[in-house]
């Protein structure tokens, strides 16, 4: 798994990037013989070119001098023991030898980067991320349902550093990021997985991993790791409703019996379909919203209600509707949905 910041945000986040076709232990080997290559080629012209060189102790240069020579210069600037006295030599020290030094230092710095100091910093940057994370909303599989529920969210004012998009493909979570959400490359439905984004400090959850058996494993995790935390789940197979509830998930979607809603409304009112895609999308002149009752509201019916239309109360996890005889008397700790202006009002 991948996991690096973006300074610009508080939250978790990815730099994306390829994963290399090599293990890391062949990427590591190939920047060695690299380096003996370059080290051999300076070697064979210092042999050959031996009497341009000059040793300051016994005026005599051996292959062991010319080894250690070559070495010296390769990677520092020498330390005039041993010396280039002839044109050629010092031409060949300034123009061929120089510029090797400089590539070895910048491969040595790449590989301690690559190797060491890049996982001491991705280690350092995600202990700090993870202490930042808290009432935030994951993301499980960013397909079309996710990433319109993402787009949706921003939308209605949802800050995307406050989203943490999970998926395995660098496509989808180039799109996330592409929208300011909070990436992560990875599988839902390992629990280091959504441990790493702190799932148990999440204000809620989207599942829509585009199977429904791995969407539901995904609730299954997510619900032992967290077992108050909101799931809503979209399951594309109606047989898959039950088993996604009793996977834990607090909403079921299934997109097709939805879009099976519309079109019957569409066929017996014009309008009907209109006005429920107008209450589900944010920038439509009304929309639905949900809050807890106030103390003030404590008592009386759910029709004296002056912040909306309020349709229906959740009490103890039952909806009762506003001709019910349960909703003429508000109580402390019901849910209220209600019919208020659109973003555009």
């Amino acid at each position: 798994m991948r996991l690096d910041t973006r300074p610009s945000g508080p939250g978790l986040s990815h730099f994306l990037r390829r994963r290399s076709s090599l293990p890391a232990w062949a990427d590591f080997a190939w920047r060695v013989a690299l380096i003996l290559v370059l080290i051999a080629i300076v070697l064979l012209i210092h042999w050959i070119d031996r009497d341009g060189l000059k040793d300051n102790l016994d005026n005599h240069i051996s292959f062991i001098d010319v080894l250690y020579f070559t070495t010296v210069t390769v990677t520092t600037v020498g330390y005039g023991d041993i010396v280039p006295i002839s044109p050629q030599t010092r031409l060949f020290e300034t123009f061929i030898v120089t510029p090797i030094r400089l590539f070895v230092w910048l491969i040595f710095l790449g590989t301690a980067y690559s190797f060491f100091l890049r996982n001491t910093l991705y280690r350092w940057r995600m202990a700090r991320i993870q202490q930042a994370l808290n009432n935030h909303i994951i993301v499980a599989g960013f397909g079309t349902s996710n990433s319109e529920a993402v787009r949706e969210l921003i939308a209605r004012g949802h800050d995307p550093h406050e989203i943490v998009v999970i998926d395995s493909n660098d496509t989808a979570l180039a799109e996330a990021e592409a929208l300011g959400c909070n990436i992560l490359c990875g599988d839902a439905t390992r629990d280091r997985t959504l441990t790493d984004v702190r799932i148990d400090r999440a204000c809620s959850m989207v599942v829509s991993a585009g199977r429904d058996d791995a969407s539901i494993l995904i609730t299954l995790t997510a619900r032992h790791l967290a077992p108050d935390i909101p799931i809503s789940i979209v399951v594309r197979n109606e047989d898959n409703e039950l088993p996604a509830r009793q996977a834990g998930a607090t909403t079921v979607i299934n997109p097709v019996s939805f879009a099976g809603l519309l079109l019957a409304s569409s066929c017996t009112g014009h309008h009907i379909a209109h006005y429920m895609a107008d209450l589900a999308a944010a920038g439509g002149g009304v929309k639905l919203s949900e809050r807890s009752v106030t103390s003030e509201e404590v008592g009386k019916p759910l029709q004296a209600v002056s912040t909306g239309i309020a349709v229906r109360i959740y009490r103890d996890g039952r909806p009762v509707g506003y001709w019910e005889s349960g909703a003429q008397a508000l109580q402390a700790g019901d849910q209220i949905v209600e019919i208020v202006p659109g973003l555009d009002r």
